[in-house]
């Protein structure tokens, strides 16, 4: 049998893998993204991106210690991810406090970015790697205009501080966001349809993953 491991704390990501039949075992990574980041400055954003999942996906196959219901010996499917919003060819992440969501906000309202995701899976049989890829997927955000009572009442739920670009479709957030061009599934934090193609890379299909009924 075969462990789905999501190396993320993301609950959204987590939402999403499970509404569509997969029960990950959640493992965080801890890796240094800011380091990565700083490491990585002259590269283009997607790979930046990229290389932040890459990281968290090798992390958690490097120190996997198996958790509760998970068997010693199973292979492993490790997905890494990471998010982050393209505005101005500036990558951002998650701000750092309320007056960087707000200064964000005033920038970026009635506006559109590009959220890219880089995805990164990692293939565990017998006890090595025997396969692993990725790449980004990108959707557009067309941003809407929060007046500043609605800026301060988002700010006020914590929501904005705990997501990449101050902002999620999932959430409080959904209310200020016009539309999006591309996956919907992308900005929440995994793109389904990226991710069913680069498990087909490693030689995984998406339906014998599924834990729900038929799967």
């Amino acid at each position: 049998m075969t462990t789905f491991v999501l190396a993320s704390a993301s609950p959204a990501r987590r939402s999403v893998l499970r509404a569509a039949g997969i029960e990950p075992v959640v493992q965080v990574s801890g890796v240094d993204e800011d380091a990565i980041l700083d490491a990585l400055a002259d590269t283009p954003p997607a790979d930046r991106v990229l290389a932040l999942a890459r990281a968290k996906a090798r992390a958690v196959v490097d120190g996997w210690t198996p958790p509760g219901g998970a068997a010693p010996g199973a292979d492993l499917v490790v997905l890494g991810c990471d998010s982050m919003l393209l505005l101005d060819g500036a990558l951002q992440g998650k701000p750092a406090d309320p007056d960087e969501a707000r200064r964000r906000w005033a920038a970026m309202a009635g506006r559109t970015g590009d959220l890219v995701t880089g995805h990164w899976v990692i293939l565990w049989q017998g006890g090595a790697v025997v396969g692993e890829t990725g790449t980004t997927a990108v959707s557009q955000v067309h941003l809407g205009r929060p007046d500043p009572d609605e800026v301060e009442a988002y700010l006020a739920t914590g929501e904005p501080l705990a997501v990449a670009g101050a902002l999620t479709i999932d959430g409080y957030g959904g209310w200020f966001v016009d539309g999006i061009t591309g996956d919907p599934s992308n900005v929440i934090g995994v793109s389904l349809p990226t991710l069913r193609g680069l498990l087909r890379e490693i030689g995984v299909r998406v339906t014998d993953l599924w834990t729900s009924p038929g799967g």
